[in-house]
């Protein structure tokens, strides 16, 4: 049984409108439908995170187009994902000291970061238009590295 949703009524200018009727066209929904998502990509739902975190990923709705690529691209440098690697291959071999754990949790907080700032600015920009497949490809940290924690 689908949820009874409240009606409003709202004045949109005529370009805006015919943006949102040609993706509806495009896409073989309604306007309403189209504008709901719109509203649901541009306003996410409560997500459970952290504050800070949440009103980052809120505000990059109104990240310029540049900036969007431009997180999708940040991640780990080069040299935390190397030693994301050591201390997984370390951890293989035998327990991790206090420091070396804490090392590990702060590198895997900051890729579960990126990932997630990542996931906003694809969704973001593939709302807006663009093709992100070549994007999706690209991964920064090997699945293995991350679960391997």
């Amino acid at each position: 049984m689908t949820e009874a949703m409240p009606m409003v009524s709202i004045e949109v200018p005529e370009p805006v409108y015919r943006r949102l009727q040609h993706i509806a066209e495009t896409t073989h929904r309604s306007v309403e439908d189209v504008l709901v998502s719109t509203v649901n990509v541009v306003l996410p739902v409560e997500s459970g995170l952290p504050d800070d975190v949440s009103a980052e990923l809120a505000a990059m709705s109104m990240f310029s187009d540049d900036a969007l690529w431009a997180a999708v691209e940040s991640a780990l440098s080069a040299a935390e994902r190397t030693r994301l690697g050591q201390l997984n291959d370390i951890a293989d071999d035998r327990s991790l000291t206090p420091a070396e754990r804490h090392e590990l949790n702060g590198l895997l907080s900051r890729y579960d970061y990126a990932v997630l700032r990542r996931a906003r600015a694809l969704a973001l920009l593939t709302h807006r238009g663009y093709d992100v497949s070549a994007s999706l490809d690209h991964v920064d940290v090997s699945e293995d590295d991350a679960q391997d924690a």
